[in-house]
């Protein structure tokens, strides 16, 4: 059986994204296990959720590959 949180992180895969930047919360915990298990998307930790955004949109447009924020 497929979970919310993998069937998110295989998105964001087919995508092309690779890095996801935030903060763990109780909320996003599901999201965070299946990304740890996933070596192609990184996970950036932030301080904030602001600074989070600022460095996704950062990113991508460095890079031209999309970037993910998760939030509390």
């Amino acid at each position: 059986m497929i979970t919310g949180a993998k069937a998110l992180v295989d998105c964001l895969l087919r995508e092309g994204t690779n890095h996801v930047f935030g903060i763990p919360g109780t909320q996003n915990l599901p999201i965070l296990d299946v990304l740890r298990e996933t070596p192609e998307i990184r996970f950036v930790l932030t301080r904030h959720e602001q600074g989070a955004a600022f460095m996704a949109y950062g990113y991508a447009r460095a890079c031209g590959r999309p970037a993910v924020v998760t939030a509390t």
